[in-house]
């Protein structure tokens, strides 16, 4: 009924979110996370957007409230929370800016978990308390100029030397390259054995060989910057190497799994500000057809949420998670897709102003963004395909 007479009147304040909310929502630090990105966030949005940086000052302050550590345990002087709370914060962060949700989401999922998961107990001392208080932060090095989603094809190298190890090559697309204090760098001692041969090397900044090069200007998520690594004879310590030799590609993957869950997560956010925002832009009186679409909208929001909060429960449960992160993934990151471009149509030409008051214009190319990371939607089906049916059942 609210609903109902929002699109009959004219737009006043932006709907709440879709439904009622779960237990997770009335989090405080759901409540924390939205007094920061109403006082953070929104004033520099645009700017963020057309300067595709978000300045490192904002991120200090992002650990200084405790963000950076949510799921880092306190042992580790993280704040220790669940899965399920960390999703709906996330949710609560990508609604206002899709570029620092993604940032934290690298940070926390794929960076410091592995550490967390593989890591030595030195290891863990050395990087979590750093990255949990927002001092250090990390990133993850598996992609190449010439190797995506087919992770075992790595060409980038790592030799055994007297004293540690000695990395050449490069990495494409890496989120939070530029500031990152840590990165994890999967690479092989000998491309011909595929997945047995990787290893992953924990790199510091500052390492003589290591070097950030080509700054990438994306379509969407701007503001989170991703770049191009190189390695030129790079020597890393005895005890940079995370888990043991020839675990790379099994840390590689565990990681991505709970990756995805992240990933899902900033797409419920916002596919959730795409609709809330259509809503607030939309003409008054509204027709018919507008208010179907926005009822198709709705239901991929809540859709989106219960599939992300799915996986999330079960991951907490210690139960299998990865055939549910997929889903999420793939589903909340075509929705936010689906949600944005239909909100364009439905709210007309002043949706497509880059500079105007309706944000549709940006999360429309932030959701494209979405659908590659973390896996793109065809491994996503792949993954779900070979889970319900088995290999032999997909061929037939």
């Amino acid at each position: 009924m609210a609903m109902q007479e929002a699109l009959r009147s004219g737009p006043a304040s932006p709907p709440q979110a879709p439904a009622g909310p779960s237990p997770e929502a009335e989090d405080p630090w759901v409540e924390r996370a939205r007094r920061f990105c109403a006082t953070h966030v929104g004033p520099q949005l645009r700017q963020w957007d057309r300067e595709d940086r978000i300045p490192e000052s904002f991120f200090r302050a992002f650990g200084k409230e405790g963000f950076l550590g949510l799921t880092v345990p306190r042992e580790y002087e993280g704040q220790g929370l669940t899965t399920s709370q960390f999703v709906a914060v996330m949710e609560e962060l990508a609604t206002s800016s899709g570029a620092a949700a993604t940032m934290m989401a690298v940070d926390l999922s794929v960076a410091a978990q592995p550490i967390l998961q593989w890591g030595s107990e030195e290891q863990r001392r050395t990087y979590l308390p750093r990255i949990a208080r927002g001092e250090w932060v990390g990133a993850f090095g598996l992609t190449e100029p010439s190797v995506g989603s087919d992770s075992q094809r790595l060409t980038t190298r790592y030799v055994r030397d007297q004293d540690g190890w000695t990395i050449d090559g490069s990495k494409m697309f890496i989120t939070n390259a530029a500031m990152a204090e840590v990165v994890l760098v999967f690479a092989t001692r000998d491309a011909s054995l595929g997945a047995p041969g990787i290893s992953c090397l924990l790199v510091r900044k500052g390492t003589p060989g290591f070097s950030a090069a080509q700054r990438l200007d994306k379509l969407g998520i701007r503001g989170s910057e991703t770049m191009e690594l190189l390695f030129e004879h790079c020597h890393v310590g005895a005890g940079s190497m995370l888990g043991r030799e020839g675990d790379g590609f099994k840390i590689a993957m565990t990681a991505l799994e709970g990756g995805r869950i992240g990933i899902a997560a900033c797409s419920l956010g916002i596919a959730r500000a795409a609709f809330e925002e259509t809503v607030r832009c939309l003409p008054r009186p509204a027709e018919d057809w507008q208010r179907s679409a926005v009822a198709r909208m709705f239901v991929d929001v809540e859709a989106s949420r219960a599939l992300v909060q799915k996986a999330a429960r079960l991951r907490d449960q210690g139960a299998d998670f990865a055939g549910a992160a997929s889903a999420a993934k793939l589903f909340a990151s075509q929705a936010a897709f689906r949600i944005a471009s239909r909100g364009l149509e439905v709210v007309g030409r002043e949706a497509f102003d880059k500079d105007g008051p309706c944000r549709l214009e940006q999360l429309f190319r932030d959701s494209r963004v979405l659908s590659i990371v973390e896996g793109t939607t065809e491994i996503q089906e792949l993954i779900l395909g070979r889970r319900l049916l088995g290999r032999e059942g997909a061929r037939s």
